[in-house]
């Protein structure tokens, strides 16, 4: 069941492999990922001493959280990945000149799960390219239809 997918990643990037994360969190970041209060647009992931992290992803603290606590809502968080995962993705990021995007955010089992891309940056050319094939496959649609009719 996907909570939040990424829109913005896939116009800007063109995505060859994809991976299933976990997420290292918080309870009231899991409460408000329940809630829908969160947005992975901005976001991005990087590799630190062997270790996935995901930065920029932004989390809005529910008004009933402890104030207590200090709640930062765009801390750094750790995804959490097997370790030939990880071999495979420094290599492909360090040598290949790829990035790591956050995808699409879902449960899987009750369990928060984090999808992520490994992808190549689209120039502009390629981006108004794939904007003339969505429009054409939507005028094929609309006459379809029409046809029907």
């Amino acid at each position: 069941m996907s909570i939040t997918v990424n829109k913005k990643a896939f116009h800007d990037y063109a995505v060859e492999e994809r991976f299933e994360a976990g997420i290292v969190l918080e309870g009231w970041e899991v409460k408000a990922i329940r809630a829908a209060r969160m947005n992975i647009k901005e976001s991005y992931v990087i590799i630190r001493h062997g270790e996935l992290f995901l930065i920029g992803m932004h989390i809005t603290p529910l008004a009933t959280a402890s104030s207590h606590n200090h709640h930062d809502p765009v801390r750094t968080r750790k995804l959490l990945l097997h370790a030939r995962e990880i071999a495979k993705l420094i290599g492909k990021v360090e040598r290949a000149g790829y990035a790591l995007i956050p995808l699409d955010l879902h449960f899987v089992r009750g369990r928060i799960k984090l999808e992520i891309g490994l992808a190549k940056g689209k120039k502009q050319h390629d981006k108004r390219a794939d904007q003339m094939e969505k429009e054409g496959k939507r005028e094929a649609q609309r006459a379809m239809k029409e046809k029907l009719r």
